[in-house]
């Protein structure tokens, strides 16, 4: 079951933008309807107040809906809608227009005039401004909003009002319009450099997982190159011995033996130092890559120094696992690693605002993975693992080792845990 705020928590940093900038526009046309749509029925009268009211609200639904073709343009997801600008173009002319006659020609009560005016202005304001949303150039954005101010100046001119009555309706027309526009201009290149940046991110990290294969590949080569060439070499030889009836065949096929078994060995120290965790290093990457997504990211407490090798181990994969769950289910602005050395016991805790398990756990449902996996591997060393949420969006996951005993040994990873991490390497 979802909490509440829960669909917006899910979405990602782009996401978020694109709906904040999707609705404020909406709120234009909303606003548009309530400012001069609802409040010109008292002046107009029931039946005129009525009308213009409707449509008012038929411009604003236009502009809603634009509002959603447009962005979506701008996103790649649907074709350009030239003809609901033009559409919505002509609609705002014209009620711009009827307004016009009816601020001259209407019912001689008071507020007519004022009402009229408010329809005019705020009609020609927003229309030219949800517009600019749709265009690619922004010369021609704001080339729309010179244009809309130039027929107000010639209409007003042509309907008898005084010059500078005509020039100052224009002025404000175009002030407004030019305002609403550069508003759309500015969304539309921050929602894009938002969703742009998402993009880099996802590449660097693609890229950085490229990078470490291609490390290990070269590592392999390096390693096997030789020793496979050798075998090659010596096998072909040991046919050709064997095919003669010579006896040093034998000898060859020995050899090719303890290469193969040296290879064997080589390759088990490649992918044990491949996959081995460091516990400073660990912490230093986690706090590394976190402020790289733009996660605040503090470490505190005792230092790895000291801790026995398994112990290390272990708290390494943990804090490996709760960065990965950090960048992927949530949407954390900060993050605290602490690790405390208590008497007999070793305890790390990660902590993050951004409720990133919120549910199920990631990565339970299957054992080697995720949190379940973290349990298997401290319940290797008698350890113990706690997660979940702690109030105010706050997620904190808890590992806890016992300590041996200062005389007991501290030297290598239990057979296990080695084991696991060269079954681990396979893709």
């Amino acid at each position: 079951m979802r909490t509440p705020g829960g669909w917006w928590r899910h979405k990602t940093t782009p996401e978020k933008v694109e709906t904040y900038t999707r609705w404020s526009f909406h709120f234009f046309a909303v606003m548009e309807f309530f400012s001069v749509g609802l409040t010109s029925v008292a002046p107009l009268g029931l039946r005129l107040g009525s009308a213009a009211m409707l449509v008012v609200a038929v411009h604003a639904g236009l502009c809603f809906v634009t509002v959603s073709r447009a962005i979506d343009w701008t996103r790649g997801r649907r074709p350009q809608p030239t003809g609901l600008l033009w559409t919505l173009a002509a609609v705002t002319a014209a009620i711009a227009a009827a307004a016009l006659g009816l601020a001259e020609h209407g019912p001689d009560r008071e507020g007519v005039d004022t009402a009229a005016g408010g329809v005019f202005g705020v009609i020609l304001i927003f229309g030219p401004g949800i517009i600019a949303l749709g265009v690619r150039s922004r010369r021609r954005a704001f080339g729309i909003a010179g244009g809309f101010a130039a027929g107000t100046w010639a209409v007003t001119s042509a309907l008898g009002a005084p010059a500078l009555t005509a020039l100052f309706t224009a002025l404000i027309v175009l002030i407004g319009s030019v305002f609403i526009a550069f508003t759309a201009v500015f969304s539309v290149w921050l929602l894009n450099a938002v969703y742009e940046l998402d993009e880099a991110r996802e590449t660097r990290a693609r890229l950085a997982v490229a990078e470490e294969r291609l490390r290990f590949g070269r590592d392999l080569h390096d390693v096997m190159g030789r020793n496979l060439a050798v075998i090659a070499l010596k096998s072909e030889l040991a046919v050709q011995l064997a095919q003669r009836g010579r006896p040093e065949a034998v000898t060859q096929m020995v050899e090719v033996q303890r290469l193969a078994q040296e290879s064997q060995r080589e390759v088990r120290e490649v992918v044990r130092g491949y996959r081995e965790a460091d516990l400073g290093s660990e912490l230093a990457g986690a706090q590394g890559v976190l402020a790289a997504a733009g996660i605040d990211c503090t470490v505190g407490g005792a230092t790895a120094a000291g801790l026995p090798a398994p112990v290390q181990s272990a708290l390494a994969w943990v804090v490996r696992e709760a960065a990965t769950n950090v960048l992927r289910h949530g949407d954390a602005r900060s993050c605290a690693v602490r690790l405390q050395v208590l008497e007999g016991r070793v305890v790390l805790s990660v902590e993050n605002d951004g409720l990133s398990e919120a549910g199920p756990e990631p990565g339970s449902g299957g054992s080697g993975s995720g949190l379940a996996g973290l349990r298997e591997r401290l319940a290797e060393i008698d350890g113990t693992l706690a997660a979940g949420p702690v109030g105010q969006g706050l997620f904190r996951l808890t590992a806890e080792i016992p300590l041996p005993p200062r005389s007991g040994p501290t030297g290598a990873v239990p057979a296990a845990v080695a084991v696991r991490a060269v079954s681990e390497v396979t893709p």
